[in-house]
């Protein structure tokens, strides 16, 4: 200590931790509007009415509405209605507000030039990571969010499990959802995530493009490059046996 040997922790500011919470409110919010929806679509599957989201459209609605229903049925589909409409305009409130934070950092503003990042997820990703300089490498932060597989070694034997889920599951909820909209979008993301899938299955190949986001959003966040720049120079542009990026 004398020396100053240890490194320094980073502790979020009072700012940060209370728009955490926002965050955390929103997502607890959809949760509750998820199990909603999940019970208004049995009522309808038991009355042989199967229109997956298009139930929510008006029509749906409508429909849904007009099901001849024993009278408790009856109520518990007037309750969770009512319920959902109250959930809606929440919802709609608390995503504008992480619009207008996100519109505050510039490094949010910068992740969402990134194809399939959104004002949620690149908000969340500045507020847990805090500072990009205090990692080193994308394998760092891959760690701190727990998406690296577990380890049970021994000897010469190598056994890899599940991932490590440590860190935040907020955020690491956010990126594999955010990196299945890269998928979608990016053709080489695609493909990439198509040969994992084959080879490890869905689940694996999800979570190994949502390393991959993480990684990129944080070399982005470091170098201070928007996409464009790091599509051009690479995520190692400037560093030894690459020094001029990827031409």
């Amino acid at each position: 200590m004398l020396k100053d040997d240890f490194p320094r922790i980073w502790v979020p500011s009072w700012e940060n931790r209370d728009v955490r919470q926002l965050l955390w409110h929103r997502h607890r919010i959809v949760q509750m509007r998820t199990r909603v929806m999940n019970q208004l679509q049995a009522v309808a599957l038991n009355e042989g009415v199967r229109r997956k989201k298009a139930l929510w459209r008006p029509a749906g609605r409508i429909q849904l509405e007009s099901l001849g229903l024993a009278p408790w049925a009856s109520r518990r589909r007037h309750d969770l209605l009512e319920l959902l409409d109250r959930l809606n305009p929440s919802i709609a409130q608390l995503t504008k507000a992480v619009e207008q934070e996100a519109e505050k950092c510039s490094e949010a503003q910068r992740l969402m030039t990134h194809p399939g990042v959104g004002p949620l997820t690149a908000l969340a990703f500045v507020l847990v990571i805090g500072t990009a300089e205090r990692f080193r490498c994308g394998k760092q932060i891959a760690s701190y969010l727990g998406l690296v597989p577990s380890e049970d070694s021994s000897g010469d034997r190598r056994r890899l499990g599940h991932i490590w889920k440590q860190g935040n599951s907020l955020l690491r909820f956010l990126l594999v959802e955010a990196a299945q909209v890269t998928v979608r979008s990016n053709q080489e993301w695609r493909s990439k995530f198509f040969h994992l899938a084959m080879r490890r299955g869905r689940k694996i190949a999800k979570v190994a493009m949502a390393r991959r986001l993480a990684i990129r959003l944080y070399w982005m966040w470091r170098k201070g490059w928007n996409y464009e720049q790091l599509t051009q120079f690479g995520s190692h542009a400037g560093q030894p046996g690459n020094p001029h990026g990827v031409q």
